[in-house]
């Protein structure tokens, strides 16, 4: 097999491609988990406002709701832990010491806002993700407002 490898590489050579992250530059974005995060604080909202009420069509919805915020707290904590061990590197780390712990704290909150009903943590969510969104684009040396739906 090492033979064929070899021969292979004699009669086709090419150059060696180097890349420092899984796809091309450009495919990697906070915004994704901004708009999950977004959605859970939407559906924590939405829970909150229908505290009390136990008729069939607000437990319903209440199901409903749990169900959106649970998802999209897994999807919103995917895309971080994405972005965290894809994109940054350690040049990264040594302009912002405080990288690790920035993102382990997000995707804790992510767990927290799953099996709880907390305004206050999904709304430090979207503050932790609009602090990994400042960072992210710094390293990349634009300027990119951070916007949210609501």
């Amino acid at each position: 097999m090492k033979r064929l490898a070899a021969k292979i590489t004699k009669w086709f050579p090419a150059e060696a491609v180097y890349a420092h992250c899984d796809g091309p530059c450009g495919v990697y974005d906070p915004a994704s988990a901004r708009i999950a995060a977004e959605a859970v604080l939407s559906m924590t909202k939405k829970l909150i406002a229908l505290e009390g009420d136990n008729s069939l069509a607000a437990e319903n919805s209440k199901s409903r709701y749990i169900a959106i915020k649970e998802e999209q707290a897994h999807l919103a904590k995917t895309e971080l832990l994405v972005l965290w061990t894809d994109y940054f590197k350690p040049v990264h780390l040594e302009k912002y010491p405080n990288l690790h712990d920035t993102f382990w704290k997000a995707a804790k909150l992510c767990s927290a806002v799953k099996v709880e009903v907390s305004l206050e943590h999904a709304q430090e969510l979207m503050a932790a993700i609009e602090e990994i969104h400042n960072i992210f684009w710094a390293t990349k040396g634009r300027d990119v407002p951070y916007y949210t739906a609501s």
